[in-house]
Order: C-alpha cells, then structure tokens, then sequence
C-alpha cells in the first residue's frame, strides 16, 4: 500500500512537471521568453512543485480513496503581449499542457503494449507499478485541464477559439470559475459531477490505449 501510494504521488509529479513544462515550452517557441527567464522552462520538479497541490491534494485523493487523483504545480508565468497573435497564441500554449499528458499516456501506452506482445514478463511487471499509473493520471490530468472552466486551460483554449466579439463575454465566466470547480467535485451518491462528466471518457481513452487490459479507471 504504501509503496503504491509513493509511485502515485511521484508519477504524478512528473505528470504536472511535464505539462508545466509543455507551457513554458510552448510560450517559448512562440515569443514569450517569460517562463524560460523565471527558470521554468526545465524538467527539475523543484522549479515546478506546489506543496498543496503536487503532494497534499494527491495524498488526500490517494488515502481517502476519491476514484479520481490530480494535482498540479505552480502556473508558469506567461506574458500574452510577447506573442505575435495573442489569442490564438495563447490558446496554443494552454492547449500544450493536456497535450503533453495524453502525448505522455500514448508514449507509456505503446511502451506496456510492446512488452505484452513480446511478453517480456519483468517489463511487463515492471509496466504494471509504473505505466500504468503513469498512463491513468496522464490521461485524467489531460481530460480534466482540457474542460473549460478558469483556470483550466480548456478555458483559454475556447477564447482563442472564439470569434473576437465573444472574447470579454467568455471573460467574463472566468470568476465564477472556482465555484463551477467546487460544484463538479459536490459528492453524488458514491461518485460526483466531476467523475459522472468525465469518467467515461476516461475510461474510454484507458480502454483505447490498452485493450489487452480492458479495465476501467474510474
């Protein structure tokens, strides 16, 4: 149990390391040197980890049994001014987080697959305590940040989208934000509004990438 509870907390953290890096990566590429000059455009989890969110939340889902684990590290610091097209720009960066999880969860994916079909018994051993974890919270990391609600990067992804006339309207969600948040974690019966939305999808994409398994993860 306890081992179990350690590979989580740490697959996690490389899962939110990752996808902050993917920003600053992104935002980078695209003009914004802002992350790179707050020393953030790096893989060292200690330029990325928040205590609350990166060990204490996912500690509390993991000893409580939630169904559901996620976190995250401290926001990279952006700049929307520095990009040639700020809104689509920025709806690029927000969208190269999830992006770089479910890239993650594929990459594992392939990996643990390979080892069943040329059954590499230790690997596959190996596999089953660290990709599959790896390939669980990667995905629910991606589906959840892609929902479109502040401060989730689905947020910013639908304003980059919209027509520039609904831009401050869609804004103007962003401070009920926190209250959206807290309503889809509201318990329903053994489960909430958060796992009944994406829950299947969830399971669908674990399903895809790993047949040969079949199981759910919520």
């Amino acid at each position: 149990m306890l081992i179990a509870i350690i590979i989580s907390v740490l697959v996690l953290i490389i899962s939110v390391v990752v996808h902050e890096y993917s920003h600053a990566k992104a935002a980078d590429h695209l003009g914004d040197p802002t992350a790179k000059l707050n020393g953030r455009l790096t893989l060292n989890p200690l330029a990325h980890i928040d205590i609350l969110g990166s060990i204490i939340l996912p500690l509390f889902l993991i000893i409580t049994q939630a169904g559901i684990i996620f976190g995250w590290a401290k926001p990279v610091p952006i700049d929307y001014y520095n990009f040639r097209n700020p809104r689509k720009d920025s709806a690029l960066v927000s969208l190269a987080g999830p992006g770089s999880n479910l890239s993650l969860a594929i990459i594992c994916s392939i990996l643990l697959n390979l080892f069943i079909l040329f059954k590499l018994s230790f690997l596959i051993t190996i596999g089953s305590l660290i990709l599959i974890p790896l390939i669980k919270i990667n995905i629910i990391l991606g589906v959840f940040n892609l929902l479109p609600i502040h401060p989730l990067d689905g947020f910013k992804i639908v304003e980059g989208i919209l027509p520039a006339d609904k831009t401050q309207e869609w804004k103007g969600l962003e401070k009920y934000g926190f209250i959206f948040i807290l309503l889809l974690l509201v318990p329903i019966g053994n489960s909430s509004l958060l796992n009944t939305i994406i829950g299947p999808v969830i399971n669908f994409l674990f399903r895809l990438l790993l047949p040969q398994i079949g199981l759910g993860v919520i």
